[in-house]
């Protein structure tokens, strides 16, 4: 395999590309979905497209936030380690899984079903935009080769 280098700074190259994606971002969080559940949903999404910049960016804002580590570490077997997560997680991870991977299955009735239980109807939109805008950042990253940013905290 091939040295990687950046290939591309979208936030240099173009600031308005850049400045949309930041925009969604701040919709997210202005919301009131807790942070700690929104570090979980960009983590995953982050595991499942493997994007190293993403994941050492959140996992370093999630410990910053006060996650705890085991609960980071056994995100990427979160089914195997449930008690770990709240229902309310569980469900926002499955979303987060079908979502990511929509091309496979779309996302099912039951997991639909149990995000509707788990999250009042903006909560639900919120979580969806938040699926979505860490896929953006994804691909704009892996695509990039942006390089991560390597926290050792």
């Amino acid at each position: 395999m091939s040295e990687s280098h950046q290939r591309l700074s979208v936030k240099d190259s173009s600031p308005q590309a850049y400045a949309a994606v930041l925009g969604l971002e701040r919709f997210i969080h202005s919301q009131g979905l807790a942070p700690g559940l929104i570090h979980l949903v960009k983590i995953r999404a982050s595991q499942l497209n493997g994007c190293a910049y993403c994941l050492s960016m959140h996992h370093h804002e999630a410990r910053q936030d006060g996650e705890k580590q085991s609960r980071l570490d056994m995100l990427s077997a979160w089914r195997e380690a449930a008690p770990l997560y709240s229902e309310q997680e569980q469900a926002a991870l499955r979303l987060t899984e079908e979502v990511t991977l929509i091309g496979e299955h779309g996302v099912s009735d039951e997991v639909w079903a149990a995000v509707t239980d788990a999250f009042s109807e903006q909560e639900v939109v919120t979580l969806v935009m938040a699926i979505a805008t860490i896929n953006v950042w994804n691909r704009l990253a892996v695509t990039s080769h942006q390089t991560p940013d390597l926290h050792d905290d």
